[in-house]
């Protein structure tokens, strides 16, 4: 058997839309591991719809080039792992982090660093790795290259980074057109900087090749012919197909004894099936049922586990419910409790960071989760897959200290405004029992301003922000501690406009109820009892009926039989959707539709509901 190349592992740490993906694809180009004329899509690393559409790195994927220096003819195979940007998918980002031996920090020449670049980069700098910074997007008319380095060597600094770390290489780059070098006027080129500095300062993984084999499962997922696959790095030893094996839990207990029926290693986006793989090699292996993210999976004398981080908890959850309106089955071929019971299951088992609870009921379940992006991505995938639920207001899990007070989760939340509009946001927040911590010029006219809030009051803001600011608001969001609790925080100061009747909605009554407030519905639009057809401009909740038509006579009268002239509706994202509903309401969810409805459809039941609700 051949020897194997030298070896370089190593993440990409960057903030949402920073380019990570982008300068990946040009990684790939540059090695060869695409031909020139072949076509790929961009942003191959993002490979499912909803990555595309976003624009965001949801999960967290690993990949392999085999670059070769020009200098010295020498070949390198360097592993590289992109990781979701997003603070609801942070889970990921730690224990991807204990696969790899350097890390590079990109970050936007404008931008600068972020948040959730704050939050990963600790980490990294706890575990000890050596950063490459890459300052991306070099050419953009508004980059400020020399003020973000300054402000990446104060994050440094603030995250206790050791004197080795600080001495951090520097390059400049563009990774749409694919290049970097250590002078920041440069604008033109190729990446071979980037991998020269990548195969010099980042460390050959140093581990034991001759102890038994030892493995940390970092990343999970299903495949339909594998069964549970689950990737990381090869601690130690030497593992084969069909090698004898069992798993580990944090404690060293035995969860399951099974073989390695299936290894994989990674070449460029696609898994290639290896006979064995050896200390340092990030493989996927598949022979498992049990085992899952944090277990160590190690040949059977082995007993004691790998060091590893615990899964964050959930601080989030929503009910999903089988849907009742009047129209459900309509759109959708997945309506059944147990459909929905075995979906939640399903991504459960592949989703660490999701937990699932059945009700008593058995027709809802309890949906617990990291955050309000990361639950409304599981509901965009599973009505695309052809689910119908109804979803609920999400609400914050509460814990208690060791003195039995209540307590919540804090989001640390970095907003960068104009400078005309940092009042109403200040304003707005404290509101929300927000607390300001930091707020400076941040140039062009911009303000950034920093606030520790509860993750209750931030519930249904970011629409709100996004008008306040006139979409030019900039809003990052990162879990921060549990703290005290904050009390009552005010919520929507809108009633609703609710259907008394099931039908379609004419635009007749529509253009009279116009001036009661907001319209969410169009003439022609199928609604029913109970549904939420628009906002109403005072706090009470009105039943109004959109379906009445214009009473026929044999009377003309002058002007009144002009067209009707409606304000177009105000159509809203299932984000958008559960961000507004209050606790009495209900998202319901198909394939092809959004609808806002009040949880108790009929009126009588819902005044009772109400009454008992006040009575308690």
């Amino acid at each position: 058997m051949s020897a194997p190349l030298p070896l370089r592992n190593i993440a990409i740490i960057a903030h949402v839309d920073h380019g990570k993906t982008t300068l990946v694809d040009q990684l790939f180009r540059q090695s060869g591991t695409f031909r020139d004329n072949q076509r790929v899509e961009e942003r191959a690393m993002d490979s499912n719809d909803l990555e595309k559409e976003r624009g965001i790195t949801i999960l967290a994927k690993c990949t392999s080039v085999e670059w070769t220096n020009p200098a010295n003819g020498e070949t390198t195979r360097i592993n590289i792992v992109d990781t979701p940007g997003h603070a609801d998918f942070g889970g990921e980002v730690e224990r991807i982090l204990s696969m790899v031996d350097g890390v590079i920090l990109l970050v936007d020449s404008s931008e600068g660093a972020m948040p959730q670049t704050k939050f990963v980069t600790g980490k990294a700098l706890a575990l000890g790795l050596r950063p490459i910074v890459v300052v991306n997007k070099i050419d953009r008319p508004d980059g400020r290259a020399q003020e973000v380095l300054d402000e990446v060597f104060d994050l440094f600094v603030s995250l206790d980074a050791n004197d080795d770390q600080l001495e951090f290489p520097v390059l400049y780059a563009s990774g749409r057109n694919g290049y970097a070098s250590d002078d920041e006027n440069a604008r033109e080129g190729t990446l071979t900087p980037l991998f020269e500095k990548i195969v010099s300062h980042v460390r050959a993984p140093d581990l034991e090749v001759d102890a038994p084999f030892s493995f940390l499962a970092t990343l999970l997922d299903r495949d339909n012919f594998m069964g549970r696959v689950l990737t990381g790095r090869v601690q130690s030893g030497t593992i084969r197909v069909n090698q004898p094996i069992h798993a580990l839990d944090r404690d060293g207990k035995v969860i399951e004894v099974g073989r390695a029926s299936k290894l994989m290693s990674f070449n460029g986006l696609d898994r290639v099936p290896v006979e064995e793989a050896r200390a340092g090699d990030i493989i996927a292996l598949a022979g498992l049922e049990k085992a899952t993210v944090a277990h160590t999976i190690a040949d059977p004398v082995v007993v004691e586990p790998i060091a590893s981080q615990p899964i964050d908890p959930p601080t989030l959850a929503m009910r999903f419910a089988v849907n009742d309106s009047p129209f459900a089955g309509r759109e959708g071929d997945k309506v059944t409790s147990r459909m929905i019971r075995d979906r939640l299951l399903r991504e459960a088992e592949t989703n660490v960071a999701i937990r699932v609870t059945e009700s008593a009921d058995k027709d809802s379940f309890e949906v617990a989760g990291r955050g309000e992006l990361q639950l409304g991505v599981l509901i965009e995938t599973m009505r695309r897959e052809g689910f119908e639920l109804g979803i609920s207001r999400p609400r914050v899990l509460f814990q208690t200290d060791d003195s039995g007070a209540r307590t919540e989760p804090y989001e640390t939340v970095v907003v960068d405004v104009d400078d005309e509009f940092s009042g109403t946001v200040v304003d707005k927040m404290q509101r929300r029992k927000a607390e300001l911590t930091e707020m400076r010029p941040s140039g062009i006219g911009k303000t950034r301003i920093i606030f520790s809030a509860p993750a209750r009051g931030l519930i249904g803001y970011h629409g709100e922000f996004l008008s306040d600011t006139r979409g030019t608001g900039i809003m990052n969001r990162l879990f921060e501690k549990y703290g005290p609790h904050k009390g009552a925080i005010e919520g929507r100061q809108n009633g609703v406009l609710i259907s008394n009747g099931t039908g379609e909605a004419v635009g007749y009554a529509l253009n009279s109820l116009e001036e009661r407030g907001i319209l969410f519905v169009s003439p022609q639009d199928k609604i029913y009892e109970g549904m939420i057809i628009g906002e109403n401009a005072k706090p009470d909740d009105l039943e109004v009926n959109p379906m009445k038509s214009k009473q026929l006579t044999n009377f003309r009268s002058t002007g009144k039989d002009d067209a009707i002239r409606l304000t177009p509706p105000r159509v809203m994202t299932l984000e958008q959707a559960i961000a507004y509903i209050d606790d009495d309401e209900m998202v319901e969810v198909t394939p092809k539709t959004i609808r806002l409805r009040k949880a108790i459809l009929d009126p009588n039941e819902r005044k009772k509901a109400s009454r008992k609700k006040e009575a308690a």
